[in-house]
């Protein structure tokens, strides 16, 4: 009898699993099939989540609302975004998308949309990264979402922070500095990530700590490589100091730490 009520939740998990990855295959071929125009840009961590609760019963809205938000982020238009989230529910066998569903995830969309448009604004143009202010929304976006789902950010997250100062510098030769660290950064973690200079030659970015030491070692090597190029090499550090911060318990002290470590440009 112990054995059977040890085995029973772990078999129930597991169906639950394949019930969420066949709902999601399902919504996948639906939607690539008619209405979707970018494949390799359709999967993510909120894709899964909603197709998780979708096929579980769940309440869907909080997924849903993660899901527009990155679908927002993403630059997908607001017709194609919706088209592929009825994909999900037809696939689920539901006649509709709930209403509610259905707003969570539009309000969530032009959210997003708002601040990608004031992110654009605070671009630093010598790195192409936003600045301090845009990583302190993805912060609260990130601090709001594990109050959701019950969670701790200090427990799933951190920042690195990325240094390659070593002095001061002419305009141009601190620009081509900021440009190949920026290069660098957008390689290891990819083009729309929570990043941001904070200026004088340091950087931040909002990071799982779930593999958080290969990814600071990749940032390093990367760095590394890219600033030794540069013939104001004198300006770089060599080597880079590259290193991660825990998070603190609130977003507002979140802030304060962006604030404590950013420089003058």
């Amino acid at each position: 009898m112990p054995r059977r009520s040890t085995l029973f939740p772990v078999t129930t998990t597991r169906a639950r699993d394949a019930a969420a990855v066949l709902l999601r295959e399902r919504w996948r071929q639906a939607s690539l099939g008619t209405v979707w125009r970018r494949v390799a840009d359709w999967s993510g961590p909120e894709v899964e989540e909603l197709a998780a609760a979708v096929s579980s019963g769940a309440c869907p809205v909080g997924a849903a609302e993660d899901l527009g938000r990155a679908r927002g982020y993403d630059g997908v238009g607001i017709g194609e975004a919706l088209d592929d989230l009825t994909c999900l529910f037809v696939a689920a066998g539901q006649v509709a998308t709930p209403p509610a569903v259905v707003r969570a995830f539009c309000v969530a969309w032009s959210d997003a949309q708002a601040d990608a448009l004031a992110v654009g604004a605070s671009t630093d143009p010598e790195t192409g990264l936003p600045r301090q202010e845009y990583l302190a929304v993805r912060l609260e976006e990130t601090y709001l979402t594990a109050a959701r789902r019950g969670r701790s950010v200090t427990e799933e997250h951190c920042l690195v922070l990325v240094d390659v100062a070593a002095g001061d510098l002419p305009p141009l030769a601190r620009a081509a500095r900021s440009a190949v660290a920026g290069d660098a950064l957008a390689r290891v973690y990819g083009h729309g990530h929570p990043m941001a200079t904070l200026g004088g030659g340091l950087f931040a970015v909002l990071d799982d700590r779930d593999g958080v030491e290969d990814r600071v070692h990749r940032t390093h090597h990367a760095v590394s490589a890219l600033c030794a190029g540069l013939e104001a090499a004198v300006g770089v550090r060599v080597p880079p100091h590259v290193w991660s911060v825990p998070l603190p318990a609130t977003h507002d002290e979140a802030v304060r730490l962006l604030g404590r470590h950013a420089r003058q440009p």
